[in-house]
């Protein structure tokens, strides 16, 4: 069981530092096992949050009850600074772009996926190729993939197309899910780069890749602690 504090708390006296998403005693147990205790979290407009930690240690659904995907045991979640229900978790959706870690999310044609995604009513959003081509030639993707079935493409290909996806809704806050697990280094970097390089995106990233550890970027182990720690990359 991971027990998890913190003692950072930055509040909201200018627009910088407005508070986005908060985790307050935040206990999440599976079939009767308690494997968080008290995780307390602050996040920030424009803060790039990477969790750590062990398989099994409870980081993806740190970010699914964020989407009402799970549940918390015990505590309570706050969005802007007002406590997460049902009715406040569609309106979060709004706001949050997900890219999950398991990408069997889709069939068919890439293009007709995309439009899809686009149409629902929480996204509203008309595909503009123009995006979208800057954004296949951004991470390595001919234009060529929008014509193949999502289901042949690689491990590596649908991680790509399901963070084009993510921006091409325009979100400002993204939960990203072991999304660059399937990528070389050079890929890789790419991502990182453009996520942790934009200072408007809050960025809350479950990872194991080490390349997300940079400057500025809050890390958050909750591998085997009894204790929540931030640590800073390179201090």
């Amino acid at each position: 069981m991971n027990k998890v504090n913190t003692q950072s708390r930055s509040h909201k006296d200018g627009h910088e530092n407005m508070e986005i998403i908060r985790y307050e005693g935040i206990d999440i147990s599976y079939d009767g096992v308690k494997i968080i205790s008290d995780f307390n979290l602050s996040i920030t407009k424009g803060e790039k949050i990477l969790v750590k930690g062990d398989s099994g240690t409870g980081k993806s659904t740190l970010m699914k009850l964020l989407l009402g995907f799970a549940q918390q045991s015990r505590g309570n979640l706050y969005f802007q600074e007002e406590l997460v229900d049902e009715n406040l978790v569609w309106e979060m959706r709004k706001k949050v772009a997900y890219v999950p870690q398991v990408l069997d999310i889709g069939k068919g044609n890439v293009d007709n996926f995309i439009n899809v995604i686009l149409s629902y009513q929480v996204n509203r959003t008309t595909l503009n190729y123009s995006r979208i081509n800057y954004f296949l030639n951004l991470f390595n993707l001919k234009r060529d993939i929008l014509n193949k079935d999502f289901e042949d493409l690689s491990g590596g290909e649908k991680q790509r197309i399901a963070i084009i996806i993510s921006l091409l809704i325009d979100r400002y806050i993204y939960l990203l899910d072991e999304p660059t697990s399937a990528l070389d280094f050079h890929l890789k970097k790419k991502i990182i780069d453009y996520f942790l390089e934009n200072e408007n995106l809050t960025v809350f990233i479950v990872s194991h890749d080490k390349e997300w550890v940079r400057d500025g970027v809050k890390v958050v182990d909750i591998t085997n602690c009894n204790t929540w720690s931030s640590l800073y990359a390179g201090l």
